[in-house]
This record gives C-alpha cells, structure tokens and sequence, in this order.
C-alpha cells in the first residue's frame, strides 16, 4: 500500500521551549528524544521548533543526543497542516499526512522503527498486550491522560514553582503511587495468581534476573539475585525482558493450586507502570519523574511518601537499553537506595486522591426506566422537539461519482453502503448550504474519510482536513484520497485536543458518545459552524472536561444520574426493537440532544435539531446544524 512504504522521509517537530538541567523541555520533547534514543531510531529528520524568538542555534545543539542530527525550524516555516496542530508532530514529505500528539508519535516511532527492523521484537513489545498501550485517547482514558499530559505538566510546574510551593508533592504524582499500589490485571493471571500462591506455600523466593550496566547488550551472563516480593512478578517480567524463561514460572501448579477458586488467589503486584511488562508508559513516564526525583532531593526532600514510585524508577533503570538511551540523554539516573523501603505509618501519610471521576459516576449503574425523567422535563415544559428537515429530498448523484467517492470503497456492505450515502446526502446537503469559496472545513472522527472525502470532492475551492485517532482508517482515507487525485484534503491523526487550527465549518457523523460534545466545544471555540450527527449515548458521561447536563435550563431539573437514565435509554433505537420503545428511545436522543443544542445556544449559536431523512438510514439519525 502507498502509506505504507518506509521509505518515503518523515520530518518529526517537537516543541522547544527552554533548556534546564539534563533535559530538553517541554518534557513531551525530552520524552520523544529519550524514546528515539531507546530503540535506536534514526528514521526521522527531526526538527526543534522554538516556542519563543531569537533562541541560539548552538546552546540548543551542543547539549542535545550526540548520534541525533537536530535542526531548528520558526513556527512559521512549519508545514501549514502542522501549523494547526499541537506539537510533537511527524509529517510524511507530501506535507498531507500527520500525526500529532505524543501518544500517537511515540506509537508511529515505535511501528516505524520496528517496520524497519523486524528484529527488533522488545521496541514492538513496548507496545503491549495487543499492541493498546497509550492508544486510548486522554479526552475518554485517565490512565493516559495521566501518563500524557497530567504528569508532565505537573512536573514541570513543580519546577518552575516558587520554594514555598514546592513543599507538596503534586496530587497526579500522588495518584501515579496509588496506581502503582494497585493490583495488576493481565491477561493470563490466573495462571500467574495461582503459581504465586504455589510460591508462597513453598516459602521460596525465586531467582531474579538484575541486570548489571546493560550486561546483557554485552553479551556477559547475567547475574541472579535473591530479591523480596514480588519475586514471582519480577522473574516474569524480566524473563521477557531478556527472552528467556525462569523454571520457577513454568513449573505445573499441585492439584491444590488447581482448585483454589479465583477469588481466593493472591492479587499480582506492579512491577512497571502498567503492570507486569516494561512498555511505552514507562518510557514516557521516566523523563518527568527523574526530574521530579532530582529537583526534590536538590531540595533536601524525604520522599519516603513514594516507596513505590522510588522502586519502579530503579527497577526502570535495569531494563536493557534504558541506562544506555539515558546516557546519549544526559540524563544522570539516580541512584535511591534510602526510598526503598517505607513503613505501614509511612504509607498511611500517603493522602488519598480523590479520583475526579468516580464520585459522580458511582451510581451510573442503576435500575429504572425513562418515564418519570422524561415526566419531570415535560411538568418543567421540556419535550423533545425537532426542526423541519430544509431539503428532505437533496441527494448526490451517486451513479455519476467516481467509485472511489462512494462509501462502498471502504469496505463494507452493500446494504450499509446505501444507507451511508443517505447519511451523507444529509450531512453534504447541510454544509453545501453553509459553505463558501476558501473555507476550511473540519471532519472530526472521519474514520475512513466517508464524508470528507464527499466534501473534498464536492467543493474544489474549499480546503477540508480529516481528522482521526485510528491510524488504519486514516490510512484508507488517504489510499481513496490519492486515487481521486484530491488535491484539497489534509490528514490529520490525532486526538482532537491536539486540533487547534482556524475553521469555518466542522462536521462529524456519527461522533461517539462524549466525542460530540467535544467536536461542538471546538467549533464554538473557532466560531465555526457544524454540522453533526451524534451516536452512542450511552458512552456519555461526565469527564474532567464535560459535566452532564450541559445546558443550564437542564441542569435546573435533572441531576447527572437522571441524565445519565436519558442518555442510556437514547440507545434504545435498533430496528429489532419494538416499535414503542424505539419511540421512547427517538424521544431520549431529542431530549438529549435538545440539552446540547441549547447549551451551544448559551455561547450565541442558532442551533437545530434535525431528523435525518429517510429516518431508516440509521437508528441514530438525528443530526444538529449549528450556525454563531
């Protein structure tokens, strides 16, 4: 396939904004660099992108990583599709094609450097159990919210802060030790709880792999100590490491072992960040918190509040590889014999976090029907109610459209294809009718580009960016894109935080769940209009960024869990539903959708509610036209 040719040159931009210590920040660049340096990579140009004027070539350069050719680029020399998204950036050398945000360059390094090297098996690894790591966008996932952005930020305000604010230690750094104290879950560890439980009935403690100064990349043997628990854990995790297997792991549990219920196992302690197995987290982890490590005992600091933190940035430093990239890093890893060990009333000073989340969606999982929610809105005047559709007969002539415009090219059904196209006659209809000659528009969660693609074809003089998290639909896009010829289409793979480019018009078709609400806070902020038909209500739920309901005259009568019961029922619109509670459902998604729109209409927005004709093109046809 074209995109997938490695051949092809990928300029990498990563943000520069000052230079302190050993590393290069922001730390997201540091992080990006350290990663390059871990697996070997030299497959990028990369560009340092200063975040200020008047920065000296040669104080930048000079302290950089020694194997990595740097070259420093103004923002405004930047590719225009850069321009409109927050770096570290990768672009392929067409200039159409990009990848934003940490997490998806990291992963883009990682497949990349592993494309051109297939032996490089322990890059992929970093990856994880089916390849997920990080791959959840930080707007849905707290675990990479907390690795991505939370944990750097905070680190580096505590390194900016004053002395007086620098006596705490910041509430993410906390939460990531709570997260470490927390028993693991993988894959197969029912068969890991049960051959720990063989291990502490035997009294044993197994051989440890500890790696020396990079003894294994030596070629020496490598040394065996005996270790506390979590033995078990530990010999798993770095028998993998070094391709290898220890005999205590492979050992055939007693018949006792065997029918011990689940329940009554033992819980798998953290021996990296995401459990069991060195991976991308870690790597991302380890630049913010070996600064935080420094800058505390610079400050004469007892971090004895961090046992498990302090453990996991030793247990870091054994891996193979790490010391080494450290070392073309300048970073000077630190050695904290004194953190490693913390009392029961140590551990008990650990102040909790309150996780933002869990208090208010606790009682998400409740009993009850739609009815008296649904009652209550309609005694305060509130029903659902739906504009007239302004040209219910508008279609695209389909027969007439080069193949690779219709949805069928991206492989589906034929019976899906046909109820796609209806989609889109709606979708293409409303922005036809908002458009003009030199505008930007924005298809958020374009998947395989079904209707930007359309638009791109449809309207020449307008530019149109797709904008997408899974790589592999954006892929398809660009293939159906570059087969068109389509000169007037960017790609964009990015979590949509990390858009923040000028647009007049944004569309989305079939956003899921908390996605809409996201597409229609970027349109507000860019005064764009949109046009957008939602999907998955029941995903909704309040985040750190959305509380539910939006609008203020919803709030005044529903609280969030009855909210949530509108949302949940709103899904309730399948076809091999009976016919009344697919009312009751169309009902909900209004009701819902009803809140949306009025709170959009808070920030001075004329917005409408349409039906989707013919309704029978999807069970969630409902579709907002929102004009500032």
């Amino acid at each position: 396939r074209k995109m997938k040719d490695s051949v092809a040159e990928e300029h990498l931009y990563l943000s520069f904004s000052h230079q302190y210590r050993d590393s290069i920040f922001p730390l997201h660049t540091s992080i990006s660099l350290f990663l390059l340096s871990y697996c070997d990579c030299k497959l990028f140009k990369i560009f340092l992108v200063p975040t200020g004027e008047n920065v000296d070539d040669q104080f930048v350069t000079k302290n950089l990583l020694g194997d990595l050719e740097i070259h420093l680029i103004s923002r405004h020399q930047l590719p225009v599709v850069v321009q409109s998204c927050c770096l570290p950036a990768v672009v392929v050398k067409d200039g159409k094609f990009c990848r934003a945000g940490l997490s998806v360059v990291l992963r883009h390094i990682i497949q990349k450097t592993y494309e051109a090297d297939p032996s490089k098996k322990d890059v992929l690894e970093l990856l994880g159990f089916k390849k997920t790591c990080l791959k959840a966008c930080a707007e849905v996932s707290q675990w990479t919210r907390l690795c991505e952005i939370s944990i750097p930020l905070a680190v580096e305000a505590f390194l900016t802060a004053s002395p007086e604010h620098c006596q705490t230690i910041p509430p993410d750094i906390l939460q990531l030790e709570r997260k470490l104290g927390e028993p693991v879950r993988v894959h197969n560890d029912d068969k890991i709880r049960r051959q720990k439980l063989q291990q502490q009935k035997a009294g044993t403690k197994a051989a440890v792999p500890v790696l020396g100064k990079e003894a294994t990349e030596e070629g020496k043997t490598v040394e065996m100590h005996e270790h506390p628990l979590p033995s078990l854990e530990l010999s798993i995790a770095f028998s993998k490491l070094l391709v290898q297997e220890v005999s205590d792991v492979v050992n055939r549990e007693a018949p006792h072992i065997r029918r011990t219920k689940t329940s009554d196992l033992p819980l798998l302690d953290h021996v990296f960040a995401e459990g069991l197995y060195f991976t991308l987290a870690d790597i991302v982890l380890l630049p913010c918190i070996h600064q935080f490590l420094v800058s505390s005992k610079k400050q004469g600091k007892n971090l004895v509040n961090l046992p498990l933190i302090s453990r996991w940035y030793q247990r870091v430093q054994k891996v193979p590889g790490v010391k080494k990239a450290a070392g073309k890093c300048n970073m000077e890893l630190l050695q904290l014999p004194e953190l490693m060990s913390a009392s029961e009333e140590d551990m008990q000073d650990l102040s909790p976090v309150p996780d933002e989340l869990e208090e208010e969606n606790e009682d998400s999982h409740f009993i009850g029907g739609p009815r008296p929610t649904m009652t209550k809105l309609m005694e305060n005047g509130i029903e659902a109610k739906f504009s007239p559709h302004p040209c219910p007969n508008w279609t695209l002539d389909w027969t007439n459209l080069p193949s690779a415009v219709s949805p069928g090219e991206g492989k589906m059904s034929r019976d899906r294809a046909l109820r796609k196209q209806q989609q889109l006659n709606n979708l293409v209809a409303a922005v036809t009718k908002l458009a003009k000659p030199g505008d930007v528009i924005v298809d958020f969660c374009s998947g395989g580009g079904h209707v930007g693609i359309v638009l791109a074809h449809m309207m020449p003089s307008c530019q149109v960016v797709l904008i997408e998290n899974k790589e592999l639909s954006l892929i398809r896009a660009k293939d159906r894109s570059d087969e068109l010829g389509l000169n007037n289409i960017w790609f964009i793979q990015a979590n949509l935080d990390y858009f923040n480019g000028t647009f007049n018009i944004g569309v989305a078709l079939h956003a899921c769940g908390v996605a809409t609400d996201m597409v229609i806070e970027h349109c507000i902020k860019a005064r764009a209009a949109f046009v957008i038909s939602p999907c998955c209500y029941g995903f909704i739920q309040n985040t750190v960024k959305f509380q539910y309901p939006r609008s203020h005259q919803f709030k005044e009568i529903l609280s969030y869990k009855e909210h949530m019961i509108l949302c949940r029922f709103a899904d309730q619109t399948a076809l091999q539903l009976p016919p009344e509670r697919r009312l009751i459902g169309k009902q909900c998604m209004g009701l819902v959708d009803l809140d949306r729109a009025w709170a959009a209409e808070e920030c001075n927005y004329s917005v409408q509610v349409i039906s989707m004709e013919p309704e029978s093109c999807s069970p969630k046809n409902n579709m907002f036209v929102g004009i500032p």
